[in-house]
């Protein structure tokens, strides 16, 4: 069965998925459409106009052919990681790209402490290593920096990870709750944007890794 060492406390088989090919294979056609509707982009949107810094270095993990960063605002460098080239090379918000499994590889080919902020957009539910990526994500980013985890009810569910499946929307925003706090980060809340009124129902949750000390 499919289980995470580091998280001994989640039952076993949690990151099995229905298909276990591929997931370069799964994502090799580019899929140039959006996973949440325009409602809860527009939530999503209005969510980091008050959260990413103005002129920040950003990294857009699990990211595709849109970040829904505030058109606005200007950041300095933008980071995109995805699974497709193709996707990555259609962001125009996007100043460096790179593909990587993070299922096989989930240490990312960046600096220490480098980053002013990060995301993760429909991506969490996929994640089979989830502390090793969190732990990497708090390895490059500055202390005191965000994270910024959304998730609405929407996957591909043959991909997700069987946990993530088994929980309703509360349970998905304890999980990352759980996986933000056993990775290091601190002052951790949970934000529902606009709970569906608007559109697909979305929530982020934010963690913040630790702040310097002198």
């Amino acid at each position: 069965m499919k289980t995470d060492p580091a998280l001994p406390e989640l039952p076993p088989g949690a990151f099995e998925r229905v298909d276990d090919g591929d997931d370069l294979d799964f994502y090799a056609q580019p899929r140039l459409v959006t996973h949440i509707d325009d409602g809860a982009i527009g939530a999503l949107t209005d969510f980091y106009r008050q959260l990413l810094p103005p002129g920040g270095d950003l990294l857009d993990l699990m990211s595709s052919w849109v970040s829904h960063l505030p058109a606005d605002i200007a950041f300095g460098r933008v980071v995109g990681h995805g699974m497709n080239a193709a996707e990555l090379a259609a962001n125009p918000r996007l100043t460096e790209r790179f593909v990587q499994d993070l299922n096989r590889q989930p240490v990312l080919p960046l600096a220490d402490a480098g980053l002013d902020a990060a995301m993760i957009c429909m991506g969490v539910q996929y994640l089979q290593q989830p502390l090793a990526v969190l732990r990497e994500l708090a390895r490059v980013l500055r202390p005191g920096a965000p994270l910024a985890v959304s998730f609405s009810n929407r996957c591909f569910p043959t991909k997700a990870v069987a946990v993530w499946r088994a929980l309703d929307g509360v349970g998905h925003a304890r999980l990352v709750e759980y996986y933000l706090g056993r990775a290091g980060f601190e002052t951790i809340e949970i934000h529902g944007l606009d709970e569906g009124r608007r559109g697909d129902p979305l929530t982020v949750v934010v963690g913040r890794t630790a702040p310097y000390q002198a």
